[in-house]
């Protein structure tokens, strides 16, 4: 007669009887998808998009309150403090990396000029290269929106085969034309009259809190474009979503 080990997991028992109830939830539980993250996933929460602004607003109080030296040692001790912290709570480090890299590059550009303004001087350049680069994509028909959801999704270009598709796609590439656009604009004028404490404000209010609503339009695109999809045969129904 064959006995059991007594070494033998309930994972064994559930593999010599697969019919069972336990098994099949556990097989579920195994090939069932995770859930992408978020985009305020991956900023870090909604402590993530906090913590974001603080070197901004460090900078800005500091220049304001005791001058140009202070402020960039202020901005930069904040953004070394969030990843320190991080660090000791054990939570994701990247989003605060990204920061401290992101602010010790704008204070050198600083230290460098010697112009407050030019904290904000990177940031401003490269909203403007964005709201290029999207709108370029879509007049040569590659709507960047469209490339990058369906390559992180591995639907490949597909999707370009459609002309419906396409225009979601369209939509929701313009809508971040327009964030990258409005950032430059509205940020360039502030650099452009010297007005350093809305320069701050600016970029926090048109951070985060716009580019999530230009990814609720990303979303809503994605959406769309797999329903066609899976409607006319393009793609697996078992990818639709």
């Amino acid at each position: 007669m064959k006995t059991k080990s007594f070494l033998a997991t309930e994972t064994d028992a559930q593999a010599e009887h697969p019919g069972t109830p336990a098994a099949q939830a556990a097989r579920a539980e195994q090939t069932a998808p995770r859930p992408q993250p978020s985009a305020l996933d991956q900023a870090g929460g909604t402590k993530g998009i906090v913590y974001s602004a603080l070197p901004v607003l460090a900078f800005v109080v500091a220049n304001s309150a005791a001058g140009l030296r202070v402020a960039v040692i202020a901005a930069l001790a904040v953004a070394v403090g969030i990843g320190v912290e991080r660090l000791v709570r054990k939570e994701s480090v990247q989003p605060a990396i990204g920061g401290v890299f992101g602010v010790a590059i704008a204070a050198g550009v600083v230290w460098f000029t010697g112009s407050a303004k030019d904290y904000f001087l990177i940031g401003i350049w490269a909203s403007l290269a964005g709201a290029v680069l999207f709108l370029l994509s879509v007049l040569v028909r590659w709507p960047l929106v469209g490339v990058i959801w369906n390559a992180a999704t591995g639907k490949g270009s597909v999707w370009r085969a459609d002309k419906r598709s396409r225009f979601y796609y369209d939509v929701a590439t313009l809508a971040l034309t327009a964030v990258f656009g409005a950032r430059f604009a509205v940020q360039q004028y502030f650099y452009a009259t010297d007005q350093v404490g809305s320069l701050g404000f600016a970029k926090i209010a048109m951070g985060f809190p716009l580019l999530a609503l230009a990814f609720l339009v990303a979303a809503w695109a994605a959406r769309r474009s797999n329903k066609r999809l899976a409607s006319i045969g393009l793609l697996p129904e078992k990818q639709h979503g």
